[in-house]
This record gives C-alpha cells, structure tokens and sequence, in this order.
C-alpha cells in the first residue's frame, strides 16, 4: 500500500481528530481559569490548525499549505514567547509588590 491509496482513507479520520483537539482546545481557551490555562490552549490550537495544513497538503497535493502550516508554526511559536514574557513580567511585579518597603528616609 502506497500513500496515495491511504490518503482517501486516512485524511478523513485524522481530520475528525484534529477536530476534536479544536474543540477541546477552544473549550480550553474560553473557561482556561488562569491565562496561562489560555495560552497552552492557543498553542494547543495552533498546533491544530498546522496539522489542518498538513491535512490539506497529504488531500489535495499542494505544497503551498505546507507553507501555511510553517508560517502559522512560526507565528504561534512568537506569539508563545511573548505570552511566556508578559506572564514572567506580571509575576516578578506581584513579587516585587509582596515584598517590604524600607521605611521613607527623612520625615
């Protein structure tokens, strides 16, 4: 068996379970309790939607939605580490606001 015999028989199952990890992750994203819940589900999505190009690229033949597929791989890798920056950020701020003052000097 080749992979263009697979491909009408695969290509649907692996659709219905990118689907699934869709759901699941934009399930995620909307009721994540924490923002960091919310940007492991975006990246959760992201890597859905790579998989989606992947699924195009094995359907039709194209490789343009391999290039899809890496450009949304990159962006979603950025905008990962942005969130990961922000959220450091946020939390060395809250430590730094938890932490005593030294009384004003003069008075």
């Amino acid at each position: 068996m080749t992979i263009e015999t697979l491909t009408p028989v695969l290509a649907p199952a692996l659709l219905v379970a990118v689907a699934v990890a869709l759901c699941i992750g934009a399930a995620r994203l909307l009721r994540g309790p924490s923002l960091a819940d919310r940007v492991v589900a975006m990246d959760m999505l992201v890597v859905a939607a790579v998989a989606v190009a992947a699924l195009a690229t094995l359907s039709t033949g194209r490789r343009e939605f391999l290039d899809v597929g890496l450009g949304i791989a990159v962006v979603g890798f950025i905008a990962t580490c942005a969130f990961a920056a922000f959220l450091e950020r946020q939390a060395s701020a809250a430590r730094r606001a938890a932490l005593p003052h030294p009384p004003a000097a003069g008075g």
